[in-house]
């Protein structure tokens, strides 16, 4: 093969980076076109506020003509003040079964990353901790749920043969809604929600001025209760209501939900409908197609995803984040929901492992592994 390694560098070469997604999962059943002008907004420099504080670089392989693969070089710098190191990232990667070929493309991007002082990579990271992340590493039989990955099983080896190393497990939990709720979590959830006064809400999209309010709470729990987690990253103002104008056009107001103990804020959590159901019949990745699909195909959304799930440190040991999953899959299972999937959770999160193992009946059916590499 004679491999050219070619950056992005306008808005047409973008276009070939997103669509030559569809190049490398032509016949895989399970894979969920993304919606092209959503890809195009999420690395659009102008859109994105990301971008305000974080430098990327897309790269395009090519082998006589043809796309054989694809990465991304990722620089943010608020990641680097708050961890006070110097590490860059990669991600968007796809490559054919050809170990050259992501050798190259790694290399590339790890270059990019050592020409502007970074001393390792971390990936597969796009674009941040808040989008989607990590290598599927075990449970390729089913599509992937809304916001995660998915991947052909070869791009584990294509990884560690080029000399990354696993860094952190991340697990997705299947939850069956015939059984998520033990015996042991009914009681301990009515009698947690008795001995600290817990009251539940959820958000009302009719009332303007209560949703920018509850929607600034929710800023404020989600920044202080992952303050401390790995790889943790504070979104900005501008992020944070970035990411809250696309996930509110998809979810559903019943399903982000708001903890008070005593009438204190104390957590929140939200489930988004697994629009992937619909979305997997749209081959083109257009947003009308995309229109169609989720109107036509309403009856064949039946799963959520627990997307985030945070309790603030002063009300961890109350046991009100059984409380919250308990709600947020009781409201699920009444919409007629049949299953759900919590992810992604770090494997050393012990308290949330444990909780979803023993009070809801969770599986683990699912993993991924973020890889990291000192820079040469």
């Amino acid at each position: 093969m004679s491999i050219n390694i070619v950056p992005v560098e306008t808005k047409a070469d973008l276009l070939k980076f997103i669509k030559s997604q569809w190049y490398f999962y032509r016949n895989d059943p399970n894979f969920v076109p993304p919606i092209v002008a959503d890809r195009m907004k999420l690395l659009n420099r102008e859109k994105n506020p990301f971008f305000t504080h974080a430098r990327a670089q897309e790269f395009l392989a090519y082998d006589d003509g043809q796309i054989v693969g694809r990465i991304s070089a990722i620089i943010n710098d608020n990641h680097n003040k708050t961890h006070n190191d110097k590490l860059g990232f990669f991600g968007f990667f796809e490559s054919i079964n050809n170990q050259d070929v992501a050798n190259q493309l790694l290399r590339t991007a790890e270059n990019w990353l050592k020409e502007r002082g970074m001393q390792a990579m971390r990936g597969p990271i796009d674009l941040s901790m808040n989008d989607d992340i990590g290598l599927l590493i075990d449970g390729f039989d089913l599509p992937p749920v809304i916001m995660m990955k998915y991947n052909p099983p070869y791009y584990i080896d294509l990884m560690q043969n080029y000399g990354l190393e696993e860094t952190m497990l991340l697990y997705a939990y299947r939850l069956m809604m015939k059984n998520y709720a033990s015996e042991k979590m009914l009681r301990m959830q009515n009698i947690i929600r008795q001995r600290y006064h817990v009251t539940i809400e959820n958000l009302n999209f009719k009332d303007k001025s209560k949703l920018r309010k509850d929607i600034q709470t929710i800023k404020d729990i989600y920044n202080q209760a992952w303050e401390k987690n790995w790889g943790f990253v504070k979104a900005t103002e501008a992020e944070f209501d970035y990411i809250v104008d696309d996930l509110i056009q998809i979810a559903d107001p019943n399903l982000v939900l708001i903890a008070r103990v005593k009438g204190d804020i104390a957590g929140f959590a939200l489930a988004l409908p697994d629009i992937n159901q619909a979305l997997i019949y749209n081959k083109s990745g257009s947003l009308i197609g995309a229109a169609f699909h989720l109107f036509t195909k309403k009856k064949k959304i039946t799963r959520v995803r627990i997307i985030t799930l945070g309790v603030l440190e002063e009300f961890r040991k109350t046991g009100l984040d059984a409380v919250l999953y308990y709600e947020i899959a009781e409201r699920a299972r009444k919409r007629g929901v049949t299953e759900g999937e919590a992810s992604w959770i770090l494997s050393t999160n012990e308290m949330m492992n444990k909780a979803l193992q023993t009070t809801m009946n969770g599986e683990i059916y699912k993993k991924y592994m973020i890889y990291e590499k000192i820079i040469d």
